[in-house]
């Protein structure tokens, strides 16, 4: 009978594998404990990957915190623009309801004073055959109410240049003296029309 050689040599080196795997496996798992006890307990080189890890994670999320805060900053200082904006526009339209209605009062001003002008040439013919002091009086009643009419005329020239530079004051707009001073020449010039009246003979 032959000795089947082969078939010996083959189990021979299949033994011989198994023993050398055993052997690598066996020397292998130590190391594999060493790695879990390190990640569990620290060891340096799973630990420094931590901490490049957490140091990451931290500058990642200080990077989110500082733009969430730029942006909360960017929005409240629109929000602050969009504020003064507003004011702003609420300013300029309460002064351009005030210069409307003191050149609406101007306006009346100016439309009293051309009425009582007109309403006195009524009196010119009656004033003719009178003396001197009634159309003396007459004459500087009618000086008065043109100079009432100039001086509604100049307060609208005023309120209109204060209209056209808002930024200007913050204060009502102003006719100024002029404007003010109008309807007084009014009263004056009717009182010295009305005196001439009474002492016509």
């Amino acid at each position: 009978m032959a000795v089947p050689w082969l078939r010996i040599l083959d189990t021979l080196i299949g033994v011989a594998d198994l023993a050398a795997s055993r052997r690598s496996r066996r020397e292998a798992e130590p190391e594999a404990r060493r790695e879990l006890a390190g990640a569990a307990g620290g060891a340096p080189g799973l630990g420094g990957l931590e901490a490049r890890l957490a140091g990451v994670m931290v500058a990642a999320l200080k990077e989110v915190f500082e733009r969430d805060t730029r942006r909360l900053e960017f929005e409240r200082e629109q929000v602050e623009a969009e504020r003064a904006r507003a004011e702003r526009a609420l300013r300029l339209e309460l002064r351009r309801q005030a210069v409307d209605r003191e050149i609406g009062r101007l306006r009346l001003t100016a439309g009293i004073a051309v009425a009582s002008w007109l309403g006195t040439l009524l009196l010119a013919g009656r004033l003719a055959g009178g003396g001197v002091g009634p159309r003396v009086l007459v004459g500087c009643g009618w000086a008065l109410l043109i100079a009432a009419l100039s001086a509604a005329f100049l307060g609208q020239s005023a309120l209109s240049r204060a209209a056209n530079e808002p930024d200007r004051g913050d204060g009502a707009p102003s006719a100024g003296p002029a404007g003010r001073l109008a309807s007084w020449l009014i009263v004056g010039g009717l009182a010295l029309i009305a005196a001439a009246v009474l002492i016509l003979p």
